[in-house]
This record gives structure tokens, sequence and C-alpha cells, in this order.
């Protein structure tokens, strides 16, 4: 069986889960369930991040010691993602014993192989980002992400020799184009790389941090934060046993936004060639979702926290709108208006009305009995059928490119159809005529099936909402694994359920 490892960022606990947070777990969540329903087996792996400057600087600002207070935002974390109905596999954090027990392992290797040094360096430190900056990588001599003057900072520190796998890396790049993914993020690595390489502090001393894990070789100082998080992504299968490592790391996918792009990109991989171990197979690097009034920001009042969404309007339907409405690896703008009009307009009248109307005219003219269908059908029948089966293709292949935006184009295009047929072929007029009911009959054995198919097709995207329109099908979840051909999910004699309102249309208020 063909197998799919994918990992989301370890979410740092100095906040708790908002708008960028969900957005990398939902993409991994549908990828799951996509390849899932293709057939593959998939690990997705989630968690947080939990050591570092900011971490105890948080714990102070709270009154809390490091570890309680990474214990009540981790638990935060998790519980949220429960809520939204994400199917992780394994939550990890960098506080786990069985992790920090790899990082000191695969730190001791490093070391012992002569590719870690002590030395003294003096440079331009960002404390919100907890690492070193070049004169190059500045912005008006402020840090670029947190728009703040790096202080100087001096200091003893252990170094990993990164520069001594450059080229190696850049080789790698070159002969393997879908190594980071979109092209531009693989032309920005390429770009850096280009330029020498420095050696990675990969240590702080205890004696201005100790909120850490302590270097195998020297307790006197604590690892660099992304030599810690980074290494997450092979101690959590490793914790699952050999085996499960073996079959899954060659299979590893990595999604994050661009802000952790050089970690990714750089770090991580010269990290795995140090460490003997292969490469992971692909890095999917998304925007940033910003925020009409700008970035978001608790002053501002504009933070867009997941589960009040899931309460206000149902997860499905901010699912629907954040793989909808972000193009993967450009930005794209969140606002209230725009996230209410699309509710309304794709979930609300288009696909929600569909689904009304059709189950009421079942139940209407048939008391919910499908009606068999004629040996013989009409063009609009099969171009119907042929919309659908259009539409699973077009999701297949943009699918492959992470184009979650052009699969849900292509199962709403034949949503669109759905609707079309209903004016086409006019059933509320037909059933008038005695001799034209049974017409009437195969014309909503159609619409169901095409119900069934936009449903098993929005499964991975729209998970809940699939699930209740299995329901209303009156489906079983066996007859559900296995998507039938069409014609052949629905028999003559099945009862369908009436229906029932899948997105309620949402006014807009002062307060929405």
């Amino acid at each position: 069986m063909e197998r799919v490892y994918l990992t989301t960022p370890l979410y740092y606990v100095n906040a708790e889960p908002h708008l960028g947070h969900t957005y990398t777990t939902v993409i991994a969540d549908t990828l799951k369930r996509y390849y899932r329903s293709e057939g593959l087996e998939v690990f997705l792996l989630t968690g947080t991040d939990e050591h570092g400057d900011k971490i105890a600087q948080a714990a102070r600002d709270n009154g809390m010691e490091p570890k309680a207070y990474a214990d009540r935002i981790s638990a935060i974390f998790r519980s949220t993602w429960d809520q939204c109905g994400i199917s992780y596999d394994h939550f990890i954090r960098t506080t786990d014993a069985y992790h920090q027990g790899t990082v000191r392992q695969i730190l001791q290797q490093i070391y012992d192989a002569g590719d870690i040094y002590f030395g003294e360096y003096g440079g331009l430190y960002c404390f919100g980002c907890e690492r070193f900056y070049t004169e190059k990588e500045l912005v008006g001599g402020k840090c670029p992400d947190h728009q703040k003057e790096p202080t100087f900072i001096q200091e003893k520190n252990y170094f990993f020799r990164m520069r001594k796998y450059q080229e190696r890396l850049m080789e790698h790049i070159r002969s393997h184009p879908d190594f980071i993914c979109p092209e531009h993020y693989r032309t920005e690595v390429l770009a850096f790389l280009r330029e020498p390489l420095e050696d990675l502090c990969i240590s702080r001393p205890q004696s201005r941090l100790q909120w850490g894990i302590p270097l195998p070789f020297d307790t006197d100082y604590v690892t660099y934060v992304w030599f810690d998080a980074l290494i997450n992504y092979v101690s959590a299968l490793q914790f699952r046993g050999e085996e499960v490592f073996r079959v899954f790391w060659p299979k590893a996918h990595h999604l994050i936004a661009k802000d952790i792009l050089k970690p990714h990109a750089i770090y991580w991989p010269t990290m795995l060639m140090a460490a003997g171990l292969p490469l992971y197979e692909s890095l999917h690097v998304h925007g940033y979702w910003i925020m009409e009034l700008g970035k978001m920001s608790k002053s501002l009042g504009n933070v867009v926290r997941p589960l009040e969404m899931k309460e206000r309007y149902g997860m499905d339907a901010f699912r629907y709108f954040l793989l909808r409405d972000m193009v993967f690896g450009q930005d794209a703008t969140f606002s209230l208006e725009a996230f209410i009009t699309r509710v309304n307009a794709d979930l609300a009248n288009n696909l929600g009305n569909l689904v009304s109307r059709v189950l009421a005219m079942q139940q209407r003219y048939f008391a919910g009995e499908v009606q068999p269908l004629g040996a013989d059908w009409a063009r609009e029948d099969q171009d119907l059928r042929d919309g659908f089966a259009r539409a699973g293709s077009e999701m297949r292949r943009h699918m492959q490119e992470l184009h979650f935006h052009r699969a849900l184009e292509a199962l709403w295009a034949a949503l669109d159809h759905a609707n079309r047929y209903i004016v086409q072929t006019s059933p509320f007029v037909l059933f008038k005529d005695p001799a034209k009911r049974a017409r009437v009959g195969e014309i909503l054995h159609h619409l169901l099936e095409a119900i069934r198919a936009a449903a098993q097709l929005m499964s991975p995207f729209l998970p809940e909402t699939a699930g209740r329109i299995r329901t209303l099908l009156n489906l079983s979840e066996e007859a559900w694994e296995e998507p039938p051909s069409w014609g052949q999910g629905l028999t003559p004699g099945h009862k369908v359920q009436p229906p029932k309102v899948l997105f309620p249309r949402v006014e807009v208020s002062a307060d929405s």
C-alpha cells in the first residue's frame, strides 16, 4: 500500500490557536482525508513547540513556571483540534521525554562526527524569532517578521557546520523540482544558497536561558529551539516504532507557512544529512492570511479563533472559506464580509438549496421512495453524470498541486450543472401530467445520484456536511466507503429522508 506522512509545524505555545494555525491544520486534515479516499495509508502529525526564550517570557508574564504554562497552552491546542474534528494520528510536544531523548541522541551523533564545534560569535539577535540575523536579511535594519531592531549579542556557543552541506543541498534541490513547492519558494531558497552559508548557532548558555533541552555533551548549554523542534518529525515516528519510521519517513510531506521557510528548507535538510537520515520528500509552503484591517492582533480585536467561528457558523463553513479563498502559496485576505458572502452564495444557495429542493420533491411526489431509471437515458441525464465524473477527475488533478480552491471550483461547477438540470428538466411541471410521472422519478433519481456523488467528492473538504448528506440519503457507511457507479448507489424502493437545512443563510448584522 502506498503511504503518505503529513506534518504541520509544531505550533509555538506563546499564543492560543488562531487563523494561521487553523489554516495549516485544516489543509493537513483535508489532505489526509483525500489521500485516504484514494486508498493510501496516511499518518498525520501535529503538536506544540514548547522551549525557548519566548515561552520562558510568556510564562513569566503569566506568573507561571514554563512547564506549567506550556502544559496549559498545549492542552488548548489539542482540545481545539479535537473539537474542530482534525483527524491527526499523533500529537507531539517538545517537552515529551521520548522527543528530548531523540534530540540528545542526534546532537551527540552529530557532535561525535565532528560537525558541532565550540566557538564565539557576535551577531544581531531577534528575540521574537530566537535567531541571529545577518545585515542582508534585515529590512531597514529591522527583523522582517517582527519589525524590531535586533539586539547585538556576543557570546560563546556551539555551532553546527551547516555550510559543509551547502553544495549537497543545492544539488538536491536542483535535481528534485518538487522538493520545495510552489516553485517561487524553491527559487527563493536557491537564491539564498548562492551566497555563502554561515554555520548555525545551535545552543544558548544556561546563564541566559534555562528553558530548553540540555546539550548531551555540555549541560551548561541548552539546545537552540529550531534544532530541537525540527527533530519532532523524526522522533514522533520513531516513538511509534522503527517499522513505522521505516515505511512512513520516505514519504514525508511538511506543510508550513512561508515565515518558517528557511529553517525547514535549509536548517532541517542539512541536519538530516549530518545525522545520516534520508531527506523528506517535499516541503509545501503557503502564504499568509492578511486581515482586512491589517495584521491580526489582540489590541485590534481582529484575532480569528477557530472555535468561535465553529460555534457561530459551523466548522465546515469555516473550512470551506479557508480552502476556497486562498490560492496555496499566495497570501489571501480574510474579512467577515467575504466569509459571509461565500457561505451564503456557495453553501446556503447552491449546495444547500439543491439538496433541499431534491429531497423535498422526492418526499412530495414519491414519499421519499427512489424510483427506477429507464434503460434509455436522455442526453441531459448523461450530461449530468458526465459532469460529476469530470469534476472528480479535475479534482484529482488539482489536488496533486494542492490547488484546493481549484478542486472546489470543479465540484461547484458540477453542482451548478445539477441546479441547471432541474430548470432544464422541470420535474415540478412534468409531475402535473400523470403520463410523465415516471420521467419525474428518473429525473429525481439522477439528482439523488448527483447529490451522493457530490457528497463523496466533498467529504475530504467538508466531512461533517458529507456525513449529514449521507444520513439524509439514508446510506450505510459500507455503501459510502465503496462509491458505486452512477445509477447503482440508490436502488429503486430505497427511501431517503425529508430535507433538513444544511447551511442557514447568514444575515449580515453589526455583530456578525
